[in-house]
Protein backbone atom coordinates (compact mmCIF):
# COMPACT_ATOMS: atom_id res chain seq x y z
CA UNK A 1 0.00 0.00 0.00
CA UNK A 2 2.56 2.49 0.80
CA UNK A 3 4.24 1.50 -2.63
CA UNK A 4 1.41 2.26 -4.11
CA UNK A 5 0.93 5.76 -2.77
CA UNK A 6 4.74 6.71 -3.23
CA UNK A 7 3.97 6.15 -7.11
CA UNK A 8 0.89 7.73 -7.61
CA UNK A 9 1.45 10.83 -9.19
CA UNK A 10 -2.01 11.31 -10.20
CA UNK A 11 -2.90 14.85 -8.48
CA UNK A 12 1.05 16.62 -8.45
CA UNK A 13 0.50 18.81 -11.40
CA UNK A 14 -3.03 19.58 -10.20
CA UNK A 15 -1.63 21.13 -6.61
CA UNK A 16 1.24 22.38 -7.93
CA UNK A 17 -0.40 24.44 -10.22
CA UNK A 18 -2.59 26.25 -7.61
CA UNK A 19 0.09 26.90 -5.53
CA UNK A 20 1.83 29.08 -8.65
CA UNK A 21 -1.92 30.86 -9.21
CA UNK A 22 -2.27 31.17 -5.61
CA UNK A 23 1.03 32.74 -4.94
CA UNK A 24 0.80 35.21 -7.84
CA UNK A 25 -2.84 36.24 -6.63
CA UNK A 26 -1.84 36.77 -2.76
CA UNK A 27 1.29 38.97 -4.10
CA UNK A 28 -1.15 40.66 -6.94
CA UNK A 29 -3.42 41.36 -4.05
CA UNK A 30 -0.86 43.10 -1.59
CA UNK A 31 0.41 45.19 -4.27
CA UNK A 32 -3.14 45.86 -5.26
CA UNK A 33 -4.10 47.02 -1.83
CA UNK A 34 -0.60 49.38 -0.80
CA UNK A 35 -1.86 50.95 -4.18
CA UNK A 36 -5.06 51.34 -3.11
CA UNK A 37 -3.82 52.59 0.34
CA UNK A 38 -1.48 55.04 -0.70
CA UNK A 39 -4.06 56.76 -3.47
CA UNK A 40 -7.01 57.13 -0.69
CA UNK A 41 -4.07 58.73 1.31
CA UNK A 42 -3.51 61.12 -1.60
CA UNK A 43 -7.19 61.92 -2.16
CA UNK A 44 -7.92 62.42 1.68
CA UNK A 45 -5.14 64.88 1.76
CA UNK A 46 -6.04 66.25 -1.19
CA UNK A 47 -10.04 66.82 -0.15
CA UNK A 48 -8.14 68.47 3.12
CA UNK A 49 -6.45 71.19 0.57
CA UNK A 50 -9.49 72.01 -1.01
CA UNK A 51 -11.15 72.64 1.98
CA UNK A 52 -8.52 74.59 3.18
CA UNK A 53 -8.30 76.81 0.36
CA UNK A 54 -11.73 78.16 0.69
CA UNK A 55 -12.47 81.37 1.80
CA UNK A 56 -14.06 81.77 4.82
CA UNK A 57 -13.52 85.49 5.21
CA UNK A 58 -17.17 87.34 5.61
CA UNK A 59 -17.70 91.13 6.65
CA UNK A 60 -20.72 93.75 6.30
CA UNK A 61 -20.85 96.63 6.99
CA UNK A 62 -22.38 99.15 9.72
CA UNK A 63 -26.49 99.26 8.96
CA UNK A 64 -28.21 102.49 10.01
CA UNK A 65 -31.71 102.42 10.50
CA UNK A 66 -34.19 105.56 11.72
CA UNK A 67 -34.03 104.58 15.50
CA UNK A 68 -30.75 101.80 15.59
CA UNK A 69 -27.62 101.03 13.83
CA UNK A 70 -25.15 98.29 13.91
CA UNK A 71 -21.18 98.27 13.92
CA UNK A 72 -19.85 96.10 10.80
CA UNK A 73 -17.91 92.91 10.94
CA UNK A 74 -14.81 91.27 9.17
CA UNK A 75 -13.15 88.10 9.15
CA UNK A 76 -10.25 87.90 7.37
CA UNK A 77 -9.17 83.92 6.64
CA UNK A 78 -5.23 83.31 7.71
CA UNK A 79 -3.45 80.74 6.54
CA UNK A 80 -3.47 77.22 8.66
CA UNK A 81 -0.45 75.50 9.62
CA UNK A 82 1.41 73.61 6.68
CA UNK A 83 -0.74 75.19 4.05
CA UNK A 84 0.42 77.31 1.06
CA UNK A 85 -1.44 78.95 -1.14
CA UNK A 86 -0.51 76.76 -4.09
CA UNK A 87 -1.08 72.88 -4.84
CA UNK A 88 0.87 71.34 -7.19
CA UNK A 89 -0.06 68.53 -9.44
CA UNK A 90 1.27 65.11 -8.04
CA UNK A 91 2.79 66.31 -5.11
CA UNK A 92 2.42 64.84 -1.53
CA UNK A 93 -0.75 66.53 0.80
CA UNK A 94 0.36 69.24 3.33
CA UNK A 95 2.04 67.68 5.87
CA UNK A 96 0.78 63.86 5.17
CA UNK A 97 3.74 62.07 4.48
CA UNK A 98 3.25 57.89 3.88
CA UNK A 99 6.76 56.35 5.22
CA UNK A 100 7.43 52.94 6.67
CA UNK A 101 10.20 52.95 8.38
CA UNK A 102 12.40 49.95 8.89
CA UNK A 103 12.01 48.08 12.38
CA UNK A 104 14.48 45.35 14.07
CA UNK A 105 13.14 42.07 14.17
Amino acid sequence: MLTNFWNDEAGFVVSSELVLIGTILVLGVVVGLATVRDQVVQELGDLALAISNINQSYSFSGVTGHTSSTAGSLFDDQLDFCDSSVDPSAAEPACISVQITASAE
